[in-house]
Protein backbone atom coordinates (compact mmCIF):
# COMPACT_ATOMS: atom_id res chain seq x y z
CA UNK A 1 0.00 0.00 0.00
CA UNK A 2 1.59 3.14 -1.12
CA UNK A 3 1.69 6.56 1.30
CA UNK A 4 0.11 9.48 -0.58
CA UNK A 5 2.12 12.65 -0.99
CA UNK A 6 -0.35 14.43 0.97
CA UNK A 7 -0.14 12.27 3.76
CA UNK A 8 3.42 12.13 3.32
CA UNK A 9 3.85 16.21 3.38
CA UNK A 10 1.53 15.65 6.49
CA UNK A 11 3.62 13.45 8.16
CA UNK A 12 7.18 14.88 7.60
CA UNK A 13 5.23 18.54 8.93
CA UNK A 14 3.77 17.02 12.08
CA UNK A 15 7.46 15.46 12.56
CA UNK A 16 9.07 18.85 12.32
CA UNK A 17 6.55 20.64 14.67
CA UNK A 18 7.06 17.98 17.10
CA UNK A 19 10.70 18.97 16.87
CA UNK A 20 10.02 22.29 17.22
CA UNK A 21 7.99 21.67 20.36
CA UNK A 22 10.39 19.74 21.91
CA UNK A 23 13.34 22.12 21.13
CA UNK A 24 11.36 25.12 22.32
CA UNK A 25 10.62 22.87 25.56
CA UNK A 26 13.88 22.27 26.03
CA UNK A 27 14.97 26.05 25.72
CA UNK A 28 12.56 27.44 27.70
CA UNK A 29 13.96 24.94 30.51
CA UNK A 30 17.42 25.93 29.97
CA UNK A 31 16.42 29.39 30.20
CA UNK A 32 14.61 29.27 33.64
CA UNK A 33 16.81 27.49 35.45
CA UNK A 34 19.45 29.83 34.36
CA UNK A 35 17.38 32.77 35.48
CA UNK A 36 16.60 30.69 38.40
CA UNK A 37 20.61 30.59 39.31
CA UNK A 38 21.70 33.92 38.04
CA UNK A 39 19.20 35.98 39.28
CA UNK A 40 20.18 35.68 42.91
CA UNK A 41 23.73 35.08 42.06
CA UNK A 42 23.63 38.12 40.81
CA UNK A 43 21.75 40.39 43.74
CA UNK A 44 23.61 38.77 46.07
CA UNK A 45 26.93 39.42 44.45
CA UNK A 46 26.06 43.16 43.85
CA UNK A 47 24.77 43.34 47.21
CA UNK A 48 27.87 42.65 48.78
CA UNK A 49 29.86 44.26 46.84
CA UNK A 50 27.93 47.80 46.72
CA UNK A 51 26.44 47.41 50.58
CA UNK A 52 28.26 45.30 52.99
CA UNK A 53 31.40 46.23 51.78
CA UNK A 54 31.17 49.67 51.51
CA UNK A 55 31.28 51.48 55.02
CA UNK A 56 29.30 54.40 54.20
CA UNK A 57 25.93 52.34 52.79
CA UNK A 58 26.72 50.02 55.39
CA UNK A 59 26.20 52.80 57.94
CA UNK A 60 23.50 54.60 56.03
CA UNK A 61 20.75 51.35 56.13
CA UNK A 62 21.58 50.52 59.97
CA UNK A 63 21.42 54.45 60.57
CA UNK A 64 17.47 54.69 60.87
CA UNK A 65 17.54 51.77 63.76
CA UNK A 66 18.72 54.00 66.20
CA UNK A 67 14.80 54.77 66.30
CA UNK A 68 13.88 51.43 66.28
CA UNK A 69 12.29 50.22 69.62
CA UNK A 70 14.24 46.74 69.76
CA UNK A 71 17.33 48.49 69.37
CA UNK A 72 16.36 51.26 71.64
CA UNK A 73 15.22 48.52 74.23
CA UNK A 74 18.48 46.49 74.07
CA UNK A 75 20.67 49.18 74.19
CA UNK A 76 18.63 50.23 77.47
CA UNK A 77 18.93 47.06 78.92
CA UNK A 78 22.32 46.72 78.03
CA UNK A 79 23.92 49.83 79.54
CA UNK A 80 21.50 49.26 82.73
CA UNK A 81 22.46 45.82 83.15
CA UNK A 82 26.39 47.20 83.16
CA UNK A 83 25.74 49.97 85.12
CA UNK A 84 24.03 48.26 87.87
CA UNK A 85 27.02 46.14 88.72
CA UNK A 86 28.86 48.74 89.93
CA UNK A 87 25.91 50.02 92.48
CA UNK A 88 24.78 48.00 95.35
CA UNK A 89 22.39 50.17 97.39
CA UNK A 90 20.12 46.97 99.39
CA UNK A 91 16.78 47.54 99.18
CA UNK A 92 17.33 50.88 96.79
CA UNK A 93 18.98 48.68 94.39
CA UNK A 94 15.50 47.77 92.08
CA UNK A 95 14.18 51.36 92.47
CA UNK A 96 17.20 52.78 91.39
CA UNK A 97 17.49 50.47 88.49
CA UNK A 98 14.19 51.09 86.36
CA UNK A 99 15.08 54.91 87.21
CA UNK A 100 18.29 54.22 85.22
CA UNK A 101 16.58 52.14 82.39
CA UNK A 102 13.92 55.22 82.20
CA UNK A 103 16.95 57.53 81.86
CA UNK A 104 18.75 55.77 79.86
CA UNK A 105 15.64 54.66 77.43
CA UNK A 106 14.62 58.58 77.13
CA UNK A 107 17.98 59.43 76.08
CA UNK A 108 17.57 56.75 73.22
CA UNK A 109 15.12 59.10 71.65
CA UNK A 110 17.42 61.93 71.14
CA UNK A 111 19.64 62.78 68.37
CA UNK A 112 22.85 62.52 70.21
CA UNK A 113 22.02 58.80 70.62
CA UNK A 114 21.59 58.69 66.84
CA UNK A 115 24.92 59.86 66.29
CA UNK A 116 26.90 57.97 68.86
CA UNK A 117 24.93 54.80 67.23
CA UNK A 118 26.57 56.08 64.00
CA UNK A 119 29.47 56.22 65.62
CA UNK A 120 29.41 52.65 66.79
CA UNK A 121 28.54 51.35 63.41
CA UNK A 122 30.99 53.13 61.55
CA UNK A 123 33.48 51.11 63.85
CA UNK A 124 31.29 48.00 63.49
CA UNK A 125 31.75 47.64 59.81
CA UNK A 126 35.10 46.99 60.14
CA UNK A 127 34.33 44.20 62.66
CA UNK A 128 31.82 43.20 60.66
CA UNK A 129 34.30 42.75 57.74
CA UNK A 130 36.84 41.31 59.43
CA UNK A 131 35.26 38.49 61.25
CA UNK A 132 34.04 37.28 57.93
CA UNK A 133 37.31 37.33 56.29
CA UNK A 134 38.33 36.05 59.62
CA UNK A 135 38.76 32.95 61.13
CA UNK A 136 36.82 29.88 62.17
CA UNK A 137 34.62 30.62 65.91
CA UNK A 138 34.31 33.98 65.20
CA UNK A 139 31.19 35.74 66.10
CA UNK A 140 30.01 38.96 64.27
CA UNK A 141 29.03 41.40 67.07
CA UNK A 142 28.46 45.82 67.22
CA UNK A 143 30.59 46.95 70.44
CA UNK A 144 28.42 49.27 72.20
CA UNK A 145 31.27 51.27 73.78
CA UNK A 146 30.93 54.43 71.98
CA UNK A 147 27.36 54.79 72.53
CA UNK A 148 27.71 54.07 76.07
CA UNK A 149 30.28 57.03 76.53
CA UNK A 150 27.80 59.00 74.60
CA UNK A 151 25.24 58.27 77.12
CA UNK A 152 27.08 58.69 80.14
CA UNK A 153 28.65 62.04 79.30
CA UNK A 154 24.96 63.10 78.73
CA UNK A 155 23.68 61.90 82.08
CA UNK A 156 26.08 63.16 83.77
CA UNK A 157 25.88 66.56 82.43
CA UNK A 158 22.14 66.54 83.28
CA UNK A 159 23.30 65.30 87.04
CA UNK A 160 21.54 62.08 86.86
CA UNK A 161 22.16 60.26 89.91
CA UNK A 162 24.80 57.31 89.68
CA UNK A 163 25.38 57.81 86.09
CA UNK A 164 28.96 58.56 86.51
CA UNK A 165 28.87 55.17 87.67
CA UNK A 166 28.19 53.51 84.18
CA UNK A 167 31.45 51.90 83.10
CA UNK A 168 32.88 52.80 79.75
CA UNK A 169 33.65 49.17 78.26
CA UNK A 170 33.21 47.08 75.19
CA UNK A 171 30.16 45.88 75.43
CA UNK A 172 29.11 43.69 72.50
CA UNK A 173 25.59 42.89 70.66
CA UNK A 174 25.87 39.37 68.83
CA UNK A 175 24.11 39.89 65.37
CA UNK A 176 25.57 36.61 63.97
CA UNK A 177 26.69 33.58 65.75
CA UNK A 178 29.85 31.72 65.56
CA UNK A 179 28.32 28.58 63.63
CA UNK A 180 26.36 31.17 61.24
CA UNK A 181 29.32 32.84 60.47
CA UNK A 182 31.31 29.92 59.73
CA UNK A 183 28.49 29.20 57.23
CA UNK A 184 28.80 32.13 55.74
CA UNK A 185 32.45 33.11 55.25
CA UNK A 186 33.11 31.21 52.48
CA UNK A 187 30.23 32.37 50.69
CA UNK A 188 30.61 35.93 51.06
CA UNK A 189 34.68 35.57 50.07
CA UNK A 190 32.60 33.97 46.86
CA UNK A 191 30.09 36.37 46.70
CA UNK A 192 33.00 39.69 47.38
CA UNK A 193 34.98 37.96 44.15
CA UNK A 194 32.13 37.95 41.91
CA UNK A 195 31.59 41.49 42.46
CA UNK A 196 29.15 42.80 39.86
CA UNK A 197 29.85 40.74 37.27
CA UNK A 198 27.11 38.24 37.26
CA UNK A 199 24.60 40.87 36.98
CA UNK A 200 26.40 42.28 33.52
CA UNK A 201 26.70 38.71 32.24
CA UNK A 202 22.95 38.04 33.23
CA UNK A 203 21.99 41.13 31.39
CA UNK A 204 24.19 40.48 28.65
CA UNK A 205 22.96 36.88 27.79
CA UNK A 206 19.67 37.97 27.97
CA UNK A 207 20.14 40.63 25.72
CA UNK A 208 21.67 37.98 23.05
CA UNK A 209 19.34 35.23 23.58
CA UNK A 210 16.56 37.49 22.67
CA UNK A 211 18.22 39.23 19.73
CA UNK A 212 19.81 36.09 18.47
CA UNK A 213 16.46 33.92 18.49
CA UNK A 214 14.59 37.26 16.91
CA UNK A 215 17.07 37.46 14.16
CA UNK A 216 17.50 34.35 13.19
CA UNK A 217 13.48 32.79 13.91
CA UNK A 218 11.32 36.26 13.51
CA UNK A 219 9.62 38.00 15.82
CA UNK A 220 7.26 35.80 17.03
CA UNK A 221 10.11 33.38 18.12
CA UNK A 222 11.64 36.58 19.72
CA UNK A 223 8.51 37.17 21.95
CA UNK A 224 8.37 33.74 23.34
CA UNK A 225 11.92 34.06 24.39
CA UNK A 226 11.35 37.53 25.92
CA UNK A 227 8.12 35.64 27.61
CA UNK A 228 10.50 32.58 29.34
CA UNK A 229 13.22 35.58 30.54
CA UNK A 230 10.27 37.47 32.35
CA UNK A 231 9.07 33.99 33.83
CA UNK A 232 12.82 33.12 34.60
CA UNK A 233 12.90 36.51 36.14
CA UNK A 234 9.98 36.28 38.31
CA UNK A 235 11.30 32.43 39.27
CA UNK A 236 14.65 34.01 40.06
CA UNK A 237 12.97 36.56 42.07
CA UNK A 238 10.83 33.95 44.43
CA UNK A 239 14.30 32.13 44.69
CA UNK A 240 16.20 35.11 45.96
CA UNK A 241 13.19 35.73 48.60
CA UNK A 242 13.16 31.96 49.92
CA UNK A 243 16.72 32.78 50.49
CA UNK A 244 16.86 35.99 52.43
CA UNK A 245 13.90 34.05 54.48
CA UNK A 246 15.98 30.72 55.33
CA UNK A 247 19.33 33.21 55.64
CA UNK A 248 17.40 35.12 57.96
CA UNK A 249 15.93 32.52 60.23
CA UNK A 250 19.70 30.44 60.16
CA UNK A 251 21.03 33.73 61.48
CA UNK A 252 18.80 34.36 64.23
CA UNK A 253 18.99 31.14 65.53
CA UNK A 254 22.70 31.46 67.24
CA UNK A 255 21.67 35.13 68.57
CA UNK A 256 21.00 35.23 72.26
CA UNK A 257 17.95 36.17 73.23
CA UNK A 258 18.59 39.12 74.51
CA UNK A 259 20.28 40.45 71.62
CA UNK A 260 17.89 38.83 69.09
CA UNK A 261 14.92 41.34 68.54
CA UNK A 262 17.92 43.88 67.98
CA UNK A 263 20.03 42.00 65.72
CA UNK A 264 16.97 40.59 63.68
CA UNK A 265 16.24 44.35 63.02
CA UNK A 266 19.74 44.66 62.24
CA UNK A 267 19.65 41.58 59.84
CA UNK A 268 16.37 42.97 58.39
CA UNK A 269 17.86 47.09 57.58
CA UNK A 270 20.77 45.10 55.68
CA UNK A 271 18.59 43.09 53.68
CA UNK A 272 15.93 45.45 52.85
CA UNK A 273 17.78 46.32 49.39
CA UNK A 274 17.60 42.58 49.00
CA UNK A 275 13.67 42.50 49.48
CA UNK A 276 13.75 45.75 47.23
CA UNK A 277 15.30 43.97 44.30
CA UNK A 278 13.08 40.96 44.75
CA UNK A 279 9.95 42.86 44.26
CA UNK A 280 11.44 44.90 41.27
CA UNK A 281 12.74 41.79 39.37
CA UNK A 282 9.29 40.48 40.14
CA UNK A 283 7.20 43.63 38.50
CA UNK A 284 9.90 43.72 35.75
CA UNK A 285 9.76 39.84 34.86
CA UNK A 286 5.52 40.47 34.98
CA UNK A 287 5.53 43.30 32.60
CA UNK A 288 7.77 40.93 30.31
CA UNK A 289 5.91 37.73 30.52
CA UNK A 290 2.53 39.70 30.20
CA UNK A 291 3.99 42.20 27.37
CA UNK A 292 5.32 39.56 25.20
CA UNK A 293 2.50 37.11 25.45
CA UNK A 294 0.05 39.74 24.40
CA UNK A 295 2.22 40.72 21.54
CA UNK A 296 2.06 37.07 20.41
CA UNK A 297 -1.46 37.12 20.96
CA UNK A 298 -2.40 40.54 18.78
CA UNK A 299 0.52 39.14 16.22
CA UNK A 300 -1.25 35.73 15.79
CA UNK A 301 -4.65 37.75 15.09
CA UNK A 302 -3.28 40.52 12.94
CA UNK A 303 -1.86 38.13 10.30
CA UNK A 304 -5.08 36.00 9.00
CA UNK A 305 -6.57 40.03 8.30
CA UNK A 306 -3.16 40.72 6.10
CA UNK A 307 -3.75 37.71 4.46
CA UNK A 308 -6.87 38.73 3.78
CA UNK A 309 -6.20 42.24 2.87
CA UNK A 310 -3.79 40.74 0.41
CA UNK A 311 -5.77 37.60 -1.12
Amino acid sequence: MRTSPSASSAASASSKSSKASASKAAFSAVLLVLLAVLVPLSALSAWVDLEIDSTDRYVAAVSPLSSDPAVQSTVSDVITDEAMRQIDLGPLQDTVREFLHETVQSFTTTEAFGNAWDTANRAAHKAVTDALDGDSGQPVRIDLAPVIDQVKQDLVRDGVPFADRIPVQRTEITVLGPDQADDLRGSFRWLRYCSIWPAVATLVLLVLVVGITTVRRGLRAGLWATAMVGAGFMLGAIVLRVLVAVGRSRVLDEVPGRDRDAAAAVVDALTASLRTTVWVVLVVGAVLLVGAVLARALLRRAKPRVGGVRG
